[in-house]
């Protein structure tokens, strides 16, 4: 077993990665039935929560069914996240956990996010901040270092959890590599087999197969797994890492018909959370993650994405069904969705 406070997880436990515009409860709801583990909410202003921004309120949302489930805060400010610490409590997640990793321009330039790569001072001093303004146990979210010549992962990791933290996620890219390249885990495995650590260390970055999992969590010896877009469009990727740690042996790909279930599923949990219109609207940019692969589809994705009413997309998701019933999808590793500006981390 995996402790993170009170919190019990399965031995090498599969995390669902906090993602902006991506990680609210429709999605985080098809990727718990397909065996993420450990879940958190997108990350959520720290400054926001105290003005009472209506968006930044609606991201506390969370559900027993998600549970465990961790809410991510992100900031500058000592003073702001302490309060904001105090406003999650509230709200009863398992866990809270601090940002420290979005490379977004909007945030990393404002000294928040990967920001604070750039201080590791402060780093300590906002984590010690957080942790003493709540009594959930605190995680943190980041990244390698700011550039190449500030890879201070190693004194992150033993800084952090000397102030209290309860694990660790870490990404293998610094912010300046925003989400290009391939991730370096070396620094990851640097940190969990560093006898000064006693926290779970989880890794994050790049795992798109069944067999990476395998290779990253021998090779590199960490405690779990974060997985982020690898899951926009095939929360799947869950459980087929599971089976195959386990078996060795590989899931039968998912059918078109369990594709439109979970597509269905994600659309109606999306309706109902927000409401019609938005939950609509918003669910335009997952049609093609759900139904990549399929030839000849865009006549039926041009539909997904004008149609304004649930009814006509579910019929639309049905044709679906039955013009593609037994089509077989190829088994290849998934494409990681490049997010350029966007932000899951």
């Amino acid at each position: 077993m995996v402790q993170i406070g009170d919190i019990q997880l399965p031995d090498f436990p599969l995390l669902l990665a906090p993602m902006e515009d991506v990680s609210d409860p429709p999605f985080r709801a098809v990727c718990k039935d397909k065996g993420a583990d450990l879940m958190y909410t997108e990350f959520i202003s720290s400054e926001g929560l105290i003005r009472d921004a209506i968006k930044s309120r609606k991201k506390l949302d969370i559900f027993d069914y998600e549970r465990p489930v961790g809410i991510q805060i992100f900031g500058g400010d000592e003073e702001s996240l302490s309060m904001a610490a105090k406003i999650v409590d509230v709200t009863n997640p398992d866990l809270l956990d601090i940002n420290f990793g979005c490379p977004v321009k909007k945030v990393a330039l404002r000294g928040a996010g990967a920001g604070v790569l750039k201080n590791i001072d402060l780093m300590v001093r906002l984590t010690s901040a957080v942790v003493k303004s709540t009594k959930l146990p605190v995680t943190v979210k980041t990244r390698l270092g700011w550039d190449d010549k500030t890879q201070n992962i190693e004194e992150v990791a033993e800084r952090l959890q000397d102030v209290g933290i309860k694990a660790l996620a870490i990404h293998g890219r610094t912010r300046t590599q925003m989400y290009k390249g391939s991730a370096d885990w070396t620094l990851i495995g640097k940190v969990k087999n560093n006898p000064r650590i006693n926290i779970p260390i989880f890794g994050n970055g790049d795992i798109d197969s069944p067999e990476k999992a395998l290779e990253y969590k021998n090779r590199y010896g960490v405690d779990g797994i974060m997985i982020g877009r690898a899951a926009i469009g095939y929360p799947w990727i869950f459980n087929e890492i599971k089976h195959f740690l386990k078996t060795g042996e590989h899931l039968p790909s998912p059918t078109i018909e369990d594709r439109v279930a979970v597509c269905r599923k994600h659309l109606h949990k999306s309706v109902e959370w927000k409401n019609p219109v938005v939950g609509v609207n918003e669910m335009r940019r997952h049609y093609s993650n759900y139904l990549k692969g399929l030839p000849n589809i865009k006549d039926y994705r041009n539909k997904l994405v004008t149609l304004k009413e649930v009814e006509a997309i579910d019929e639309v998701l049905n044709e679906i069904s039955r013009v593609y019933a037994g089509y077989t999808f190829e088994k290849t590793p998934i494409e990681l969705i490049n997010y350029h500006e966007k932000c899951p981390v």
